[in-house]
């Protein structure tokens, strides 16, 4: 019993000892530093490992139109000049036609404009005799050159003047038909390149992918970096077809609507004339 009390005694000696030997080494060391408060470190994209293209700027970069067109085939060659051909003769044509109708509308105005003015038929045929530069004045010179054939032998007779005013009536007729030729003349290669483009186009797309798969075939391989050019270069036909064909079915139908409005008011020009000319030749024959 004795020596398991003196044996604690000794235990609770050497644990005071060590706890006055651990205490002020602790005391006397240095408080905990606080967590940087500096800028943060830079990251950088690290490079690709040597070997390995960057895909980053395979997303970002594309083919150069001419890059394309110096890579491929030469019957896709040949359709993609035919179609940037078709194009320009296109918008030439639809250049042309826009500021012509454009000239024909504002002529016609303004020889409406003098018509209603007031004036006698001898002065308008004089003003506008030698300047019949648009289908309205034409039409108004031909009928009154009729008329005024009718009273070359003197004022007709009754029995005369009916085939008097179909005579002026064909002349006004056969008139507006000329000038609406002369209009729409153009117009059939603009609807001939918006209904033939697009499948010259998906030839060009034909072609170009029947020679990926080729190329496909000789290598043995379908990557990506084989079987993209030819791809691009057929999907780039098809662009090349529409790019041709859109502009030309949408302004052909266009100046359709705008040569049958103004075909319209040339027709009605027409029949007032004609009721005007009649209306003399009631008066004269009496």
């Amino acid at each position: 019993m004795m020596s398991r009390i003196k044996l604690s005694h000794w235990a609770a000696a050497c644990f005071a000892l060590f706890f006055a030997l651990a205490v002020p080494a602790l005391a006397q060391q240095a408080p905990p530093e606080a967590a940087p408060t500096g800028a943060p470190a830079q990251t950088e994209i690290l490079a690709p490992p040597p070997g390995v293209a960057d895909a980053s700027s395979d997303v970002a970069g594309h083919i150069p139109i001419a890059d394309m067109f110096l890579r491929a085939d030469i019957v896709v060659q040949a359709v993609l000049l035919i179609l940037v051909l078709a194009s320009l003769w296109s918008w030439t044509i639809i250049f042309n036609k826009a500021m012509s109708l454009s000239g024909l509308k504002r002529k016609a105005k303004k020889f409406e404009k003098v018509f209603w003015s007031g004036q006698s038929l001898d002065e308008l045929y004089q003003q506008f005799g030698a300047n019949n530069d648009h289908p309205m004045t034409a039409m108004f010179i031909a009928a009154l050159r009729e008329w005024r054939r009718a009273f070359e032998g003197g004022i007709p007779r009754d029995a005369q003047l009916a085939g008097v005013r179909e005579r002026i009536d064909k002349a006004m007729n056969v008139t507006i038909l000329r000038e609406t030729d002369a209009l729409e003349k153009g117009l059939g290669w603009l609807a001939t390149i918006g209904a033939v483009s697009t499948f010259i186009g998906l030839f060009g797309t034909v072609w170009g992918i029947m020679n990926s798969f080729s190329a496909i075939a000789a290598r043995h391989d379908t990557t990506l970096a084989v079987v993209a050019p030819g791809i691009a270069e057929a999907l780039f036909a098809t662009a090349a077809g529409l790019f041709a064909a859109i502009p030309a079915v949408i302004f052909y139908n266009r100046f359709v609507n705008e040569i049958g409005r103004y075909t319209n008011s040339l027709d009605a020009f027409a029949d007032e004339f004609s009721a005007i000319l009649s209306r003399q030749l009631d008066e004269k024959s009496r």
